[in-house]
C-alpha cells in the first residue's frame, strides 16, 4: 500500500493546563509515529474563542497534525480521538496534492512577511524639512457655491 498525505484538526478543552495539553499532543504524535506514519509538521494554533459552544466549552485549543501514513491509521487515531474526554471534536482528511502545494505557498508568504517585520525600521527624512512646510496649513479652496 502506498502512504498518502493526511491532515487532523484536533479541537482539545482549553480548560485544561498547558502541561496536561502538551501531554495530549505528544500522545497523538505517538500514536501517529507508532502506527507507520510520518509527521510533517505540526500547527499549534493555541487557544481561540469558539463560535458557539461545544461540549460546553467556549474556547478550544486547536492543534493540526499534517503526517503521510496508511489508510489503516486514521480508524487507530480516531479512535484515540473518541477515547480521550479532553477532545472536543476532530477531523481528518486526505490531502491532495494541490491542497500540499498550496500549504507550501502560504508557509513562503508566511516566512515572507516575518522577514518584513524583523527588519529594522528607517526614520524617515521628515526631520529635515524646513520649519515653513512643517507649519504650513492649507487654505480652503473657494468656490462660488461657497460664497453664497
Amino acid at each position: 500500500m502506498i502512504k498518502r498525505a493526511y491532515e487532523s484538526a484536533v479541537l482539545i478543552n482549553a480548560a485544561l493546563e498547558d502541561e496536561a495539553i502538551q501531554t495530549i499532543i505528544s500522545k497523538i504524535k505517538e500514536t501517529i509515529l507508532n502506527n507507520g506514519g510520518d509527521l510533517r509538521d505540526v500547527e499549534d494554533w493555541g487557544r481561540k474563542r469558539l463560535a458557539y459552544i461545544v461540549k460546553k466549552s467556549k474556547i478550544g485549543y486547536y492543534v493540526f497534525f499534517r503526517f503521510d501514513a496508511l489508510p489503516d491509521l486514521v480508524p487507530v487515531l480516531e479512535r484515540f480521538y473518541l477515547l480521550d474526554e479532553n477532545i472536543l471534536r476532530y477531523l481528518t482528511i486526505k490531502l491532495t496534492a494541490e491542497a500540499l502545494e498550496q500549504i507550501e505557498i502560504d508557509k513562503s508568504k508566511q516566512t515572507e512577511i516575518v522577514e518584513e517585520i524583523d527588519e529594522p525600521i528607517v526614520p524617515s527624512s521628515d526631520n529635515n524639512k524646513s520649519e515653513e512646510e512643517n507649519s504650513a496649513v492649507e487654505q480652503p479652496i473657494k468656490t462660488d457655491s461657497m460664497e453664497d
